[in-house]
């Protein structure tokens, strides 16, 4: 759990730092939203393997379901703007979370995936904010500005949990 704070924490820390200041590009954002998408799939099937908590349980088969169609979305606006990509994978950071969750079990693994999804889901909404009011694909900005408000709504399930 110890790793999980330092790893929130330096999530955190490149969230803030200036790079992210600054307006992605096209190409850099549907990579950005496509591992972020990623990593909510993956931690999500994670947790499912041994949840017993019910309310957790739909909520991780809700994150599936959304950021597949989240992923479906900025591919197909991707498409739009004649943005090429690569397929997304997971950050560094990211698999180092996906590894401290599938190293935990039980209490302490749905404990662990609640604060991930907490912070990643800040991320991602910041992600979101920032390109659907500054991004200069129009077909993207769309993409990000119908994802805001999904986002929004999972941080505040993510609340009451």
């Amino acid at each position: 759990m110890k790793t999980l704070m330092i790893s929130v924490a330096l999530g955190a820390v490149a969230l803030a730092s200036p790079a992210f200041a600054q307006v992605m590009t096209p190409a850099e954002y549907v990579m950005t939203a496509g591992a972020s998408d990623l990593y909510e799939i993956t931690a999500s099937r994670t947790v499912l393997e041994t949840t017993q908590n019910p309310q957790l349980r739909d909520f991780a088969q809700m994150m599936v379901a959304d950021h597949n169609k989240s992923t479906a979305d900025v591919k197909a606006a991707a498409t739009r703007s004649h943005v090429r990509a690569a397929p997304p994978k997971l950050d560094p950071l990211q698999q180092e979370l996906v590894a401290e969750l599938r190293a935990e079990n039980g209490a302490a693994r749905d404990a662990a995936y609640i604060a991930q999804q907490k912070a990643s889901h800040g991320q991602a909404l910041n992600v979101q904010k920032a390109y659907a009011m500054e991004g200069t694909a129009p077909a993207l900005k769309s993409a990000a500005s119908a994802i805001v408000p999904v986002v929004e709504q999972h941080i505040a399930m993510l609340m009451k949990m």
